[in-house]
Parts: C-alpha cells; structure tokens; sequence
C-alpha cells in the first residue's frame, strides 16, 4: 500500500521551521490510520531542553471551537435558539436595542459589531490595531491579575462599536466569546468552564485537554516565548500567566494529538450533529486580529489553496504561544501545530509586521501537512 504521509517531507518541514527562528515546534498529521509526529527545537533556550510532540500548550482561540460546540449543543437540545437575540438571555448585560439586535449567531461569526476589549484592559495596548504606538510592559503587569470576565465585556461593549450588528465584514473580537460564555452558564445553570468540559472535552475523551484554573501548565510543556513585534528582545517567557484576562474565548491547554482527536470527533459529528456542524461551516467575512479579511464561521474558519481541498479549523495564539489546527473536510487528513514564540515579525516605517523566514517555514510545513504526500489528494 502507497503510504500517503511523506514522513521525510514533514521532518524536513519542521526542522526548517525551527532553522528559520522559532526555539521549538511540534506536530502531528494524521492520515486516515497512518500518525506522524514530530518535533524540532528546545523548550527552554536556557537549558537546552527539547520540545517533544507530547508537550501540553496553550493553544489560544482554538478554544473558540470548544466554546463554541458547547453553545450548539444547547442550540440542539432547545435551550438557545441560533437567531435569537442575545437580549433575550442576557438583559442586563446587553440590554435595549443592542441586545435586541445581537443575535447568538452574531457572536458566533463575530458579526455583532462588537470591540474587542483587550486594548482597554492592557493600557499599554490601547492605540491596537496602530502596532508601532502600542507597548508590551502591561504583559508584565498583568501576569497575576485575576479579571473579572463580567469586567472584561463591558469595556467591549462600552468601547466604541466596531459597526452595526449583523454588517460585514464583522470583527474577530473576544467580547463575543466572553458573551457566550455568560449565555452558557445563564441555560446551563453551570460555570462555562464546567459545562465545556463536561460536554465537549471530556465527551470527546480528551485526557489532556483543560481550561486552566491557576496560571501554570501542567504536565510536560514548553516555555512560551513573547516577542511583541521586536519590542521584547530578547523574547521573554511567559508560560506563567493568569489566563483569565481571555478565559474560554482562548485559554485552553492541549496537545496537538488531542486537538486533532477533538476536529476529528467534531467533524464526524460526534460532537454536534451534522446538521449543526452544516451551520458551523456556514461563514461570514470577518476582519482578523492580524487585520485581514477572512471567512470565518460558527467558531470554524477554512483554509483554501488553490487547486487544493478546504480544511477546516481554527489557529490560536496566547503570550509566546501558538497554534494551528485544520482538518480536511471529510476528516480524513488532519493537521496541528504548536510553536514558543509570538510575533516575531519587527514593524516597518509604516508600523506594518515586515516578512520573516518563520512565515515561509511555517507555511511551507502546514502545506505539506495538509497536502503532502504522494496520497494527498
């Protein structure tokens, strides 16, 4: 039989993305029964210590598709109805007109028109999305801070509206997550937390998949490197850090064989039934943190090349953390990545992110992930 993982093509890839700058990435890709692993780099740049495929990571707003999945399953079992406005479950959080005219989807594809609220909790971020007038030392400050998630959305909702509820191109924005997760916890009479992980982590048999509750990870991990666009240099570890200023909206720790478990599960609609997955896959244009115009779903978005099949799946990045993880649209072919470091690319003249050889190593492996192999199709 032809194997369809071209193993020497994936360890190349990999270790080129570890020559191109970042201290450590892992990965696995999954082909119908055939797994790949692999990894290159160190996860600690003081002691050398290396990173292995197993390491548990902070994978950011890969949690959007958990939060996400565990709002549908109220969607089906009639508790929350999609288009129904968010005002009807929370008036007092989003009252009058604005909670009339948000609707549950809307928070879901981040159409709402909501702010984002990280800029107002971080002061040295406020001039976000002006990159090169924006700071990284409230990083620093609030390594320890335990926020308030209620806080958190009234400096999104008090933040000047991004545009009309419903309009597109919407913005990929945490206050409509953070939103979800009060929605969860006002139908399910449980912590958001708790209801995610009854219904979609342990569901899915994730043994180590967690909303974390303190700041430290747990188990085998690496140390996460935070550059901030060149402002911190050399990067500085942030592996340590009180999650709660994103919460269920991006703080979720796992391991690349889990989250391809999970897409695996999700899309074979073991998770949600396939008629909401059908939903889930229904996208919007949205504006992304990085300020480009994407699709974007219900807590999914696609990955298109031309020529090539779509995979499906989210991308995530807390401090010095990131993450990939897409699978192809009939489950049959997954991917996910993690790399310990952040915004490595320094700011031009002009404050735009210059290009580096990490975003063409990296790309060359997610391709060679997704469509690698004399198998791919």
């Amino acid at each position: 039989m032809t194997k369809s993982l071209d193993t020497a093509e994936l360890d190349a890839a990999i270790e080129n993305v570890h020559r191109a700058g970042v201290p450590g990435v892992f990965a696995e890709v999954r082909d119908g029964d055939q797994i790949w692993r692999g990894a290159a780099g160190v996860a600690d740049l003081d002691t050398g210590r290396p990173v292995t495929a197993d390491m548990r990571h902070r994978v950011g707003s890969i949690t959007k598709t958990f939060t996400a999945a565990a709002v549908l399953q109220q969607v089906e079992n009639g508790q929350v109805e999609l288009d129904a406005p968010i005002g009807r479950y929370l008036s007092k959080l989003v009252p009058g007109e604005r909670g009339a005219a948000i609707t549950v989807r809307m928070l879901l594809n981040h159409t709402s028109g909501l702010a984002e609220y990280l800029p107002h909790a971080y002061p040295s971020l406020e001039a976000f999305p002006a990159l090169q007038d924006t700071r990284p030392h409230s990083l620093d400050d609030h390594r320890f801070t335990r926020f308030d998630r209620v806080e958190l959305i009234e400096l999104g909702l008090a933040a000047p509206a991004f545009g009309a509820p419903g309009g597109t191109p919407g913005l990929y924005s945490n206050t409509n997550y953070l939103l979800l997760c009060e929605l969860l916890e006002q139908v399910t009479g449980a912590k958001a937390e708790e209801c995610i992980t009854r219904n979609v982590i342990e569901r899915a048999g994730l043994q180590d998949t967690e909303l974390p509750d303190d700041p430290h990870v747990s188990g085998p991990h690496s140390r996460l490197y935070e550059s901030w666009f060149g402002m911190i240099d050399p990067p500085r570890d942030y592996s340590v850090f009180d999650m709660s200023w994103v919460g269920p909206a991006a703080s979720l720790i796992s391991t690349v064989a889990d989250l391809n478990r999970f897409y695996g599960l999700l899309f074979a609609g073991e998770i949600v039934g396939l008629p909401m997955l059908e939903q889930m896959r229904r996208t919007a244009r949205v504006i992304s943190q990085e300020g480009e115009v994407i699709d974007y779903g219900l807590g999914l978005h696609p990955t298109k090349s031309a020529g090539r099949e779509t995979f499906w799946g989210h991308g995530g990045s807390a401090w010095g953390a990131g993450a990939l993880s897409m699978a192809r649209a009939d489950g049959t072919r997954q991917m996910s990545v993690a790399v310990n470091i952040q915004r490595w690319n320094r700011l031009d003249a002009a404050g735009r992110p210059q290009p580096h050889p990490i975003d063409d190593a990296l790309e060359a492996l997610h391709q060679a992930a997704m469509h690698g192999g004399p198998g791919s199709r």
